[in-house]
């Protein structure tokens, strides 16, 4: 153990960070390391409920400064509620002086031991749009959220979209609210190598020339949209979804296959995380749909990789992709038709650029700094 009389402890709730591949799994992994590397006065303990996956786990750099602490329960009811309370305690044995919830949550009795709650919200979808949940998921999640404000002195939005929701859906004070972009991996930005890049495509299977996008397909995400413009896009350019499969993929699929596409629409669920940058640079361009996003990171992904970004309007991609890539609403197939036929005859690279410098503020250290600014903040509050 490290010296306490050297570093201030602070507590992170760590679940996501070995439970979820992308999402909230990869922001936590992404920022801890970007922390861990951090020289100051902090030590991190990952309190986790079990050690989750190992090849998730083994991607945060364990140092004198980071180090992982388990509930010791085994059955999934203890978990929980050692999340939700239990771990308290262990921070209050562990001289924790804060606790940030990096996945919108805090256990209940913090503020009784002591103890400041810092809590990074990354969306409300589940109160702007509750049609794409189930309702017993909206009212845990909101049960969650509300009591996690009581708990809380601070909040991180990842997105003014997530700050303004924040404010119309609950009463807290909006000057304790910051927003601090959720940081990207910069390992996007890094050639892969042209040997590399051919495995991975023979492998795959990849099309030699196609619109790629990464995500969940799901109802939310709509990449419908991006299979309708398919249509007015050369008989050569393919679209190739990475992700998790859902039942609207069956939709996707169904609509594709009336529609002559099938064979120019390739799904791929499961790509190792080492193979991602080749889908990605092998691309001509990238689409991200989505009609409600708290940030996306995709988008950053994908300009880091060189690629124009054709996002949906409405949420926070905007803000993600910034002023040089492409936004369309969300039902016009036409609009994404014509902004990726663009891309494809000029290949926008003077926008491309623009954008890359864009995004630059989300790479992990300046992240990382703003973070450390609210532990110094809350601590001398």
């Amino acid at each position: 153990m490290i010296n306490d009389r050297e570093y201030i402890p602070i507590g992170l709730d760590a679940k996501r960070i070995v439970a979820n591949a992308t999402g909230l799994g990869a922001y936590g992994r992404t920022l801890v390391n970007a922390l861990g590397a951090l020289p100051g006065r902090y030590r991190f303990l990952l309190y986790a409920p079990d050690g989750g996956r190992d090849s998730l786990r083994r991607q945060v750099k364990v140092s004198e400064k980071v180090e992982f602490a388990y509930s010791g329960h085994h059955l999934r009811l203890f978990k929980d509620l050692w999340r939700s309370r239990g771990v308290v305690a262990d921070a209050v044995r562990d001289g924790v002086r804060l606790y940030h919830g990096l996945s919108g949550e805090l256990p209940q009795g913090l503020h009784k031991a002591g103890i400041r709650g810092l809590m990074t919200v990354h969306d409300l979808i589940f109160m702007r749009h509750p049609e794409y949940y189930k309702p017993v998921d909206v009212w845990l999640y909101k049960r969650k959220f509300y009591q996690s404000l009581r708990e809380c002195d601070r909040i991180v939005a990842i997105s003014e979209c997530t700050k303004r929701d924040i404010l119309y859906y609950s009463d807290y004070p909006a000057d304790r609210i910051d927003v601090i972009y959720q940081s990207c991996d910069t390992r996007f930005s890094d050639p892969v190598s042209g040997e590399k890049s051919r495995e991975v495509a023979a492998r795959y299977g990849l099309p030699a020339c196609y619109v790629l996008n990464v995500g969940t397909v799901e109802e939310r995400k709509n990449v419908l949209l991006a299979v309708r413009a398919l249509r007015k896009l050369p008989a050569d350019v393919c679209l190739v979804v990475v992700g998790r499969h859902t039942s609207y993929e069956d939709d996707v699929r169904e609509w594709a296959a009336r529609n002559g596409l099938a064979d120019r629409v390739l799904f791929f669920e499961g790509v190792a995380n080492e193979d991602l940058p080749v889908f990605y640079q092998r691309a001509s361009a990238f689409v991200y749909p989505s009609r409600y996003e708290g940030f996306g990171i995709p988008v950053i992904e994908a300009i880091q990789s060189g690629l124009a970004v054709v996002a949906a309007k409405g949420s926070c991609l905007e803000e993600a992709g910034g002023p040089d890539s492409y936004y369309v609403d969300p039902d016009d197939a036409e609009g994404m038709a014509d902004a990726l036929n663009e891309i494809l005859a000029t290949g926008a690279e003077e926008r491309r650029a623009r954008a890359r410098q864009y995004v630059t503020r989300f790479e992990n250290t300046n992240v990382a700094q703003q973070i450390i600014g609210e532990y110094d903040r809350l601590m001398k509050e």
